[in-house]
C-alpha cells in the first residue's frame, strides 16, 4: 500500500524540492536581509523578532545535518523545526503589537508582513508533506523518503569538496552526525533554560529571549 495514494513519487519529489526552495528564500534569504535592514534602519521590534527567529531556526540547520548523514532523527526534526519557526514569528504579543502599529506603507514593515505569511505557507506545506509521508518518521528507507534526503545529501557532498579543497581535510557522515548531535544538545539546553527560567516570568512577551 502506497503512503500517498494521490501523488506519484516524481510529483511528491517536485513538492519536496519546492519546499526546500521556499525555505531557501523565506527561511534563510529574506530573514537575513530583514535582519540587516532592521539593524541599519534601527527598527527595534523587527530586529528583536529576527534575532529570536534566528535562534529558533538554527534547529532547521541541525535537521539538514542529520538528513545529510542519513540519520533517522533528521526526519522528525524536519517536521518539528518549521512548526517552531512559524510559531516564533507570531508568538510574541509585544512584538506583534509594535509591528501592527507600523504603517503598512513602510517598506520594512510591508516586507516583514509578506515574509511572515510566506513563511507560514511554507510551514503548512512542509508539515503536510511530512504527514503524507509519515512512514519516513519510522523508516528512512520507506517510499518517498529519498526525496527528503536528496538536497541535504547534495549539500553534504558540496561541503566535503569545499573542505577538501580549502583545508585538505575530510568531511564524513560520522563528522556530520557528531556535529548534528552536539548542536542538538546545545540547542535543547538553551530551549530548556528559556522554558524553565524565562517563560514563566515573561510568558508571551519577548523580554530578553
Amino acid at each position: 500500500m502506497h503512503e500517498i495514494s494521490f501523488l506519484t513519487e516524481p510529483q511528491f519529489q517536485i513538492l519536496v524540492w519546492l519546499s526546500y526552495r521556499i525555505a531557501a528564500t523565506f527561511a534563510l534569504g529574506l530573514p537575513l536581509l530583514l535582519l540587516i535592514w532592521s539593524k541599519i534602519s534601527n527598527t527595534s521590534s523587527i530586529d528583536r523578532l529576527l534575532s529570536i527567529y534566528w535562534k529558533v531556526s538554527s534547529l532547521y540547520a541541525i535537521n539538514l545535518l542529520f538528513l545529510s548523514s542519513e540519520n533517522q532523527l533528521g526526519q522528525l526534526i524536519s517536521l518539528i523545526s518549521p512548526i517552531l519557526m512559524v510559531g516564533t514569528i507570531w508568538f510574541w504579543v509585544d512584538l506583534n503589537e509594535e509591528i501592527e502599529e507600523m504603517s503598512i506603507y513602510n517598506p520594512i514593515s510591508l516586507t516583514t508582513r509578506i515574509w511572515r505569511w510566506s513563511l507560514s505557507f511554507w510551514g503548512i506545506l512542509n508539515t503536510g508533506l511530512h504527514l503524507f509521508s509519515w512512514r519516513c518518521l519510522n523508516s528512512i528507507n520507506g517510499n518517498y523518503c529519498e526525496s527528503w534526503r536528496e538536497i541535504p545529501y547534495n549539500s553534504f557532498i558540496t561541503t566535503k569538496v569545499i573542505i577538501k579543497f580549502i583545508l585538505d581535510g575530510s568531511w564524513t557522515k560520522a563528522f556530520a552526525t557528531f556535529f548534528a548531535y552536539l548542536s542538538l544538545v546545545l540547542y535543547l539546553i538553551g530551549l530548556l533554560q528559556w522554558l524553565i527560567m524565562q517563560f514563566p516570568k515573561n510568558r508571551r512577551f519577548a523580554g530578553k529571549f
